[in-house]
């Protein structure tokens, strides 16, 4: 990690004022304490028992713990999949591509069907969240705190008129990570950087990883901001590599040690309010200010300075060139790898832990030919036959967030935020603090037999903090398809009150796939 004077060497005031790169202490934030179940509401009367769905296998349930079960992906599957219904598609759309799908939404993509929803969803310019002017002008004098910069996107994740937005953020986020410890909070980097995998998440993807290469955050998360051509710091053209652009195996050291000296050559801007505290720090402690103060940078990117440039040909890819971070991420592009790299990662995060070879194949060789249209890619994918095929369904596990974000909407709650950001690091995922620069695990990463009690026990508080819940009836058919397993069709049926039916479908193993 870089400290506060490695990064001020970038800093275009170093000889005059501090550095305005100070790594805040992470946000505590203590857990809620998780409510009792409600007491029962009158008996509620007219409606039918659910019931089983068919079994395409023996049951083998895991025991439960402590009355939860855990999902089981890979055997003794409860149910057969209803994809064969365009109803059922929608919903199977919607769970995957929106991160969480309210009642009113469900009904709007049922009037319209499955190809105009995916129309809707893919083509609809996606809606930014309201600014937060704290974390617009933050400064090492004024840092954003974590939990207002939380607070603000899971906010719009349950309120955004446009949820594939947040569901590509969520994506992004995890594939080209950053985290708030490193960047800092005193600085506006982390924020700009959520605004930016919104705007450009189905972009092409040259463009995208322009994008990546000069975000003000990833230049401190990777290091790019502390690199020159005579002393060129790979971290970031590893990872640009590696983990965002082509995959492991697809490259050499030599390619490394080429893009490090190519990508060389950037600084961080600096805002107004950036520019501002700095001079007020310097009068506070009554030292001179600088003769010709530094103006704010008119953008919300990288700067480029030439004379901290590598100058020169180089080899990148057997192609010998004098290359920039535009011409380099070109020559990356000239390569199979990238189109089936990014393919697989949207495949296996938004579709199937495992893609068949011949659809993975299919979809990179469009992609390529699109020039790397991402939104292309992504309409593809979900109007591929297999999207929707019956070995598909449920076969994936909600995330943390996607799960919590999950039962609010299904609650119609947009006062859950608090609840969902204090049981968030028990149930291992933190926003805009990924454990690593490889992001998050996904389906069996999420799931233990603590995390799943540690579910039900967000639901339980959930349910105790609305005071007003939507009506139970036909909600295991909106939010399940309908189609239990026979241990949730059992616990429905032998609950009678509207909470502890809520309590039942949210809790379930089924509510905790898409």
């Amino acid at each position: 990690m870089a400290d506060a004077l490695d990064v001020a060497v970038m800093d275009p005031m170093t000889d005059a004022m501090a550095p305005d790169d100070t790594v805040m202490d992470p946000s505590v934030m203590d857990p809620m304490t998780a409510m009792d179940m409600p007491e029962a509401t009158p008996d509620v009367t007219g409606m039918p028992a659910p019931t089983a769905a068919p079994t395409r296998a023996p049951v083998a349930l895991r025991e439960p713990v402590t009355g939860v079960s855990v999902p089981d992906l890979a055997t003794g599957i409860d149910w057969v999949s209803p994809l064969d219904k365009e109803s059922a598609k929608v919903a199977h759309l919607l769970r995957r591509m929106t991160i969480a799908l309210s009642a009113a939404e469900l009904d709007r993509a049922m009037s319209e069907g499955y190809q105009k929803t995916v129309a809707r969803l893919v083509d609809t310019p996606f809606v930014e969240p309201p600014v937060l002017p704290a974390a617009e002008n933050a400064t090492s004098q004024a840092a954003v705190k974590l939990g207002d910069l939380q607070t603000w996107w899971v906010d719009w994740m349950v309120k955004s008129p446009t949820p594939l937005a947040e569901a590509l953020t969520l994506f992004w986020h995890g594939h080209f990570t950053s985290d708030y410890r490193k960047v800092g909070l005193g600085s506006p980097f982390i924020y700009w950087q959520n605004l930016t995998w919104r705007r450009m998440s189905l972009g092409k993807l040259n463009d995208m990883l322009y994008q990546v290469t000069i975000d003000p955050a990833m230049l401190r998360y990777l290091d790019l901001l502390t690199s020159t051509g005579k002393s060129p710091n790979e971290n970031f053209a590893r990872e640009l590599l590696e983990l965002f652009a082509m995959g492991a195996g697809s490259y050499t050291e030599d390619d490394v040690k080429a893009a490090a000296k190519a990508l060389a050559g950037w600084r961080q801007p600096q805002t107004q309010a950036m520019v501002d505290a700095r001079l007020a720090a310097l009068a506070k402690q009554k030292k001179p200010l600088p003769s010709n103060p530094p103006k704010p940078d008119p953008v919300k990117t990288g700067v480029f300075d030439p004379a901290r440039a590598f100058s020169g040909q180089l080899i990148f890819l057997g192609l010998a060139n004098t290359f920039d971070a535009r011409k380099l991420i070109d020559r990356a592009l000239t390569s199979d790898a990238p189109a089936t790299f990014i393919t697989q990662k949207l495949l296996t995060y938004f579709a199937t832990p495992v893609p068949s070879a011949p659809w993975v194949a299919r979809l990179a060789a469009s992609y390529r030919r699109s020039g790397y249209d991402t939104r292309a890619l992504v309409r593809e994918m979900l109007l591929s036959p297999e999207f929707t095929a019956p070995d598909t369904y449920r076969v994936l596990v909600k995330s943390p967030t996607e799960y919590m974000v999950s039962v609010a909407k299904a609650l119609n709650s947009q006062t859950l935020t608090r609840t969902i950001l204090a049981n968030a690091n028990g149930l291992g995922q933190t926003l805009f603090d990924p454990p690593s620069v490889g992001g998050w695990g996904d389906n069996a990463y999420w799931i233990s037999s603590n995390t799943m009690l540690q579910r039900a026990n967000f639901v339980s508080t959930a349910l105790g903090q609305t005071r007003t819940l939507p009506a139970f009836a036909g909600a295991e058919a909106k939010f399940l398809d309908g189609v239990l397993g026979p241990r949730t069709a059992t616990e429905l049926a032998n609950t009678k009150d509207e909470r502890g039916r809520w309590y039942a479908l949210l809790a379930s193993p089924e509510f905790n796939l898409k």
